[in-house]
């Protein structure tokens, strides 16, 4: 069974994405031949510092070998480096209906009231289907909001395949079953996010301790004193929730009667001190990998030295079913 997924290195990382990517790759890692990819190329359709982007690159290979992804069980390296994710994307965008990007939930969000917009930007699921279809995925770990983006992937490799032949295996998501969308902690009824969310209410997972611990101390909760998880009613208390179950492994039922008869005070500081212990390992890892850059690349283009081969019988199949003169 082949696993692929991908992550862009644009943005410190927080706990949604800890939740709805990396602790996914570590444990699909094991499931099939897995590979996890930078994708560098997506993080260029909206403004950014090329020298950011370097950085925030290695930083994110080194944090991902932190979380626990292993370069002897896994594939992980640089979209940049194979070329081949740039060719599937041109020649996908063939079978990929205007309509359809025209409808990308997050098309519309990134280029809501902006005085550019990039044509990247509009074009970015056509890349992400050439970057999953490339490698046959049987499974794809992802988070909730790429949901829509996996489907029109699944769309077009169907599509494909009608055309030009059976070309594709058409992958299917593995979504988070508890933590799929972490909220904002000050404003709960928002999805957390680097850029579109609060500073306070965004938990980094490379927070210091005490920052951690602040963040949570002072996240928004609910009208009432019980602690329970009810989504729509109380979507502060059920985030928190959420989250401890993720941070000790405890199911949603079990936190509830954990703190049956506690305060909100009791929740916020006791998921607070979980999340700082789930984090205080990869955090120590990640400064010893980041240390060393020389290392981070070398892992890097072996991950991207097996990428290639194993994507290029999938790329000259398109091309000869498309009708090309191959070579």
């Amino acid at each position: 069974m082949r696993v692929f997924s991908g992550i862009q290195p644009t943005g410190a990382k927080h706990i949604g994405n800890y939740i709805g990517a990396m602790r996914q790759y570590v444990a699909t890692q094991d499931e099939g031949d897995a590979f996890f990819c930078i994708v560098d190329l997506h993080s260029i359709t909206t403004d950014y510092d090329p020298r950011d982007l370097h950085d925030r690159t290695v930083d994110l290979a080194a944090l991902l070998f932190a979380v626990g992804l292993d370069p002897d069980r896994c594939t992980l390296f640089c979209q940049s480096h194979v070329t081949a994710h740039a060719e599937a994307a041109w020649l996908l965008s063939a079978v990929t209906g205007f309509g359809q990007l025209g409808r990308m939930t997050q098309f519309k969000e990134k280029g809501d009231s902006k005085e550019f917009v990039s044509a990247g930007l509009f074009t970015y699921p056509v890349l992400m289907a050439g970057d999953i279809l490339l490698y046959q995925t049987d499974i794809v770990p992802i988070g909730d909001d790429q949901r829509q983006h996996l489907e029109l992937a699944r769309d077009v490799a169907e599509r494909f395949n009608s055309r030009y032949g059976e070309t594709f295996k058409v992958p299917r998501g593995v979504y988070p079953e508890v933590g799929a969308r972490i909220m904002d902690l000050q404003e709960p009824t928002k999805k957390m996010s680097t850029t579109g969310g609060t500073l306070q209410g965004t938990v980094l997972v490379l927070d210091e301790p005490d920052v951690i611990r602040k963040k949570f101390k002072t996240a928004v909760t609910d009208s009432g004193r019980d602690i329970r998880y009810a989504p729509e009613e109380k979507p502060g208390v059920s985030n928190l929730i959420e989250i401890h179950s993720v941070a000790t492994g405890r199911t949603i039922p079990e936190v509830e009667a954990d703190f049956d008869g506690k305060g909100y005070g009791d929740l916020k500081t006791e998921v607070g001190e979980a999340v700082v212990e789930l984090f205080r390992p990869m955090q120590d890892r990640y400064a010893e990998l980041r240390a060393d850059e020389g290392e981070l690349r070398r892992l890097l283009q072996i991950g991207a030295e097996k990428a290639r081969a194993t994507s290029a019988p999938t790329l000259h199949q398109m091309y000869e079913r498309m009708g090309f003169v191959t070579r």
